[in-house]
């Protein structure tokens, strides 16, 4: 038995899973997400300390969207992306609501400020006069 398929055996913390498979940057954010309730596993929520096993249903909520995913490999080490997307198969409802999100952000009107700089006199008078109406 080589090293991979021996590490692939063994159950490993959410926190380091979610950070091998590439969903958190670190293991400090992955963990911060379990506290703030951000990840479930089989539909309850998971603490950074939880056992992941193949075949468990996550739904992960990052800067990236929502993902529902199915646990396929086991990792505790951060490879690279393509070996990280073998750890898990994300459902196709996610995979659409997610791309419907992002074509949603896409035709949203992006507002630019035109104005560079410091404000104009008359822009500070505004702002004066809306920070005295809160």
């Amino acid at each position: 038995m080589s090293a991979y398929e021996n590490e692939c055996m063994e159950r490993v913390r959410i926190d380091k899973w979610l950070w091998a498979a590439r969903f958190f940057k670190t293991r400090a954010l992955a963990s911060r997400a379990c506290e703030l309730g951000r990840i479930e596993c089989n539909g309850q929520k998971a603490k950074a300390s939880r056992e992941v096993n193949a075949g468990d249903m996550l739904r992960i909520r990052n800067d990236s969207g929502d993902f529902e995913v199915r646990v396929e490999g086991i990792s505790h080490i951060r490879g690279p992306a393509s070996v990280a997307q073998t750890l898990y198969a994300e459902t196709v409802e996610s995979r659409e609501l997610r791309l419907r999100a992002a074509e949603e952000r896409k035709a949203m009107p992006h507002f630019e400020d035109s104005r560079e700089g410091r404000p104009s006199k008359r822009d500070r008078r505004e702002i004066e006069w809306l920070r005295r109406r809160v």
